[in-house]
């Protein structure tokens, strides 16, 4: 913020820069002026040139200046600026200025709050000043409120209502009056003042020359204060519209808008023109745990006066949810026998309240037992729900246990069912009806899903326990997992065929079947030879087809590839090594071979993709001896364009009327495909590279321009244009495009009137008329000489020679 004082020494600048005149009797030293100019002056005009004695030294354009800056201004950001100037060569250091800071006062705790730029001059917070700068309390006013003196008056009335002393005499009064003054004149009260130094040559060296200036500083209220964040308990019940915060912007005038930064259909909030942010609705956690409210503060042309503020409303939880068990009955099973402490498992439930409060802390307790026993046969832990085994179970006493376990918070709790089956250890071991289930022979061809034989073992543990669940698996024999077997766990299995067979693979298999349950055995317990199979699988040879060693044959060449270019080599072999040949078919346009031997694919004539693009051939593998065995491929063949096509004029003729010119459309195409056809280029070619002082052309978008006849002729004329049209890659040519300008009816149409056309004949039609006169008259002659030699022809014949 400037005063009056450094307005005036900012004069020399000023009209240095408007570039001054007329100054020869307004020059004088630098020291203390009064200026007048007529109001109504037209400006830029010269008032004043400042002189100085030595003008190498440094010109401080003021000596004093004052600024504002509210609470918490941003470190960083400058709130206000110190100029000088030094009348050196600008080019040399001798012009080169450094500001510095020389003191702040106060300064009681020995922390700069301010800092200086060095280049600018610019002065802003530093950290410790954003955080540290406090302004004096004032009185605060609503929006539209009156803050004359007499208002003052009133509060003061009602705040102390007897009053002896004078306004002007009583100190609280006029105390008051100075803190509700919005700007607080630096100068006369200043809250910091900075001494400010500038230096030539950078500052850098001890001949530098430099000045000085003192800078008040007053540090204003910033009332732009984020209440956040908020806590707000969720089903409140309350009276709504609810007030929950409130925020006042430094502009007491200040419109308030309120938005949500979600975005999301429910937002129970709003704001009254005074700034207070209502809750209109009950919240619910569980809904949403959080809002984010922007609130702006703008004037009446919606500008903003203060940085926009962003207000966390957090949801308070209550404890409003019951914890809820996971399954409607949780089943475990333990084995027989298990030491005690073993874990039986862990009972799942959750709550819906918020995580990490008391809301969802939950506390398992086993509320019944049944049967019952004395003591109890197992425990909860009451924090995680985990059960463990009290005793030695043995399933002869009890084969099931059902427990009761209620499951609470700090309000609900919730009961949940807990299966405990104590199951036969497991003892006994699977055994096969038989370890050797002999040879079997398939075909080749056998299909996916043949079972291919049954197996079957029994096992003496309990048959409700895992202990007696038979598992099988094939453990060697099968690298390929040719083969599996299916089964139910009741001691049945069936080997089936899980993959296609391959007699040149492997033509035999000697599978080791294992029979083994989920249940670990009993401690010292090993499985034997008992619980193991073989089988022996045998595979016949069949005569297949040849096979491809691709199942999808795809090629994209140019359409310009050279005839007798090789595609594409297709391989093949037959399983049994038989010799094989090859064969296409589908090919329409008679542009492939194929080599029957090799399999080799070439062109045997010119591809053209605006032919046909893309297209398909059946390729074709078959045994030499037997044609039947055979296999087939699609081969999908894709041409690329090449620029083989330039573009041509869709139409070469056209008219304009002579009285009423208006332009013609040109439209031109190109077989070709991107980047080789649109956009086209249009110009003229004209002899000696000379351009038409008739005709205009321009290109209207990619495929068409516009031609315009700029002078009208004196005559109807038929105008033959060259008109170059050049593709996106360059490639075009010249073409003719004839234009005839003509007077034209009142629809549009070209037309001669008859008279013209009587006179207009040219030379051709002349000659052509005098020839015609003189065929007639020679034949005329000879069909006379005809009739004198022929006297004796009947009448009919006479009559048809004279019509000849």
């Amino acid at each position: 913020i400037m005063t009056p004082i450094m307005h005036l020494l900012l004069l020399p600048l000023l009209f240095s820069i408007a570039g001054a005149k007329d100054l020869e009797e307004k020059k004088g030293p630098f020291e203390n002026t009064v200026l007048n100019v007529p109001e109504g002056t037209p400006v830029p005009y010269p008032i004043y040139q400042f002189q100085v004695t030595h003008p190498a030294m440094i010109i401080t354009l003021s000596c004093t200046y004052t600024a504002v800056v509210r609470e918490n201004n941003a470190a960083g950001i400058p709130f206000t600026r110190v100029f000088a100037l030094d009348q050196d060569d600008p080019q040399t250091p001798n012009a080169h200025l450094s500001y510095s800071l020389v003191s702040q006062i106060p300064n009681n705790h020995h922390i700069l709050l301010f800092q200086i730029d060095p280049n600018t001059g610019e002065i802003s917070t530093t950290e410790a000043g954003e955080r540290m700068l406090k302004a004096r309390q004032g009185i605060q006013y609503g929006r539209g409120e009156d803050r004359s003196i007499d208002a003052l008056r009133t509060k003061f009335n009602d705040y102390c209502p007897v009053q002896n002393i004078p306004y002007e005499e009583n100190p609280f009064f006029t105390c008051v009056e100075r803190a509700g003054l919005r700007n607080v004149d630096p100068l006369e009260d200043p809250d910091y003042t900075l001494s400010v130094r500038v230096q030539d040559l950078g500052g850098a060296l001890e001949t530098s020359l430099s000045g000085n200036a003192i800078v008040h500083i007053v540090v204003q209220q910033n009332l732009w204060v984020n209440p956040g964040p908020i806590t707000v308990k969720e089903h409140l019940k309350e009276t709504y519209p609810l007030v929950i915060a409130k925020v006042q912007s430094n502009e007491p005038n200040a419109i308030y808008k309120l938005v949500q930064k979600e975005r999301e259909l429910k937002f129970p909030f709003q704001i009254t023109e005074d700034g207070e942010i209502h809750l209109t609705d009950e919240l619910d956690r569980e809904d949403k745990d959080m809002y984010i409210l922007v609130v702006f503060a703008v004037d009446s042309n919606d500008k903003q006066l203060d940085p926009p503020m962003e207000i966390q409303v957090l949801v308070q939880d209550l404890n409003d949810n019951a914890p809820v068990c996971e399954n409607k009955e949780s089943v475990f099973e333990v084995q027989e026998d298990e030491p005690v402490g073993s874990l039986i498992g862990q009972l799942l439930a959750h709550d819906d309240d918020q995580a990490g409060t008391l809301n969802a802390q939950l506390t398992f307790t086993i509320v019944s037992q049944n049967p019952p026993t004395t003591p109890n046969s197992f425990s909860i832990d009451a924090a995680s729900g985990r059960i463990q085994a009290l005793r030695l179970l043995q399933r002869k006493d009890q084969q099931v246990f059902n427990l009761n376990v209620r499951v609470s918070d700090p309000v609900f709790s919730t009961e949940c069912k807990v299966v405990v089956k104590i199951i036969d250890v497991n003892n006994e071991m699977p055994l096969f009806e038989k370890n050797d289930y002999g040879s079997h022979t398939l075909a080749e061809d056998t299909s996916v899903g043949y079972t291919v034989l049954t197996i079957s073992a029994t096992d003496a543990d309990d048959p409700d326990s895992g202990s007696s669940f038979i598992e099988f698996h094939i453990t060697a024999g099968d690298d390929d997992h040719i083969f599996v077997v299916e089964t139910d766990g009741k001691g049945v299995g069936h080997l089936v065929i899980a993959k296609p067979l391959d007699f040149e693979s492997s033509p035999t298999y000697k599978l080791q079947i294992d029979a083994r349950n989920p249940e670990p055995l009993m401690k010292g317990l090993e499985y034997g030879s008992e619980s193991t199979a073989f089988v022996s699988v045998s595979l016949t040879d069949i005569d297949e087809a040849p096979e491809f060693s691709l199942d999808i044959l795809d090629v994209t060449v140019p359409e310009n590839t050279t005839k007798g270019s090789v595609l594409l080599t297709v391989e093949a072999k037959d399983p049994e090594g038989k010799e094989i040949s090859f064969k296409l078919d589908g090919d329409t346009r008679g542009w492939l071979v194929i080599d029957a031997a090799t399999g080799e694919i070439k062109t045997k004539d010119k591809l053209d993709r605006e032919t046909l693009e893309t297209f398909e051939v059946t390729v074709t593998a078959f045994e030499k001896e037997n044609p039947e065995k055979s296999s087939e491929r699609v081969l999908s063949v894709r041409l690329l364009d090449v620029n083989d096509n330039f573009p041509k004029l869709m139409e070469t003729q056209a008219f304009i009327c002579a009285k009423k010119p208006e332009p013609i459309i040109i439209k031109a195409q190109d077989t070709d495909s991107a980047p080789f056809s649109e956009p086209f280029t249009f110009s003229f070619i004209f002899a000696h590279g000379k351009k038409s002082p008739n005709w205009d052309l321009k290109s209207i978008d990619g495929t068409t321009a516009k031609l315009t006849l700029k002078k009208q002729p004196t005559e109807d004329k038929t105008f033959t244009l060259p008109i170059n049209i050049r593709d996106n890659a360059g490639m075009g040519i010249t073409q003719s495009f004839e234009v005839r300008v003509c007077n034209c009816t009142e629809l549009g149409y070209c037309y001669f009137a008859p008279a013209e056309r009587a006179f207009r004949w040219g030379t051709g039609p002349t000659i052509g008329i005098l020839v015609g006169i003189v065929g007639f008259f020679i034949i005329f002659i000879i069909v006379i000489k005809r009739a004198n030699k022929g006297g004796k022809k009947t009448t009919e014949e006479q009559e048809t020679n004279a019509l000849m």
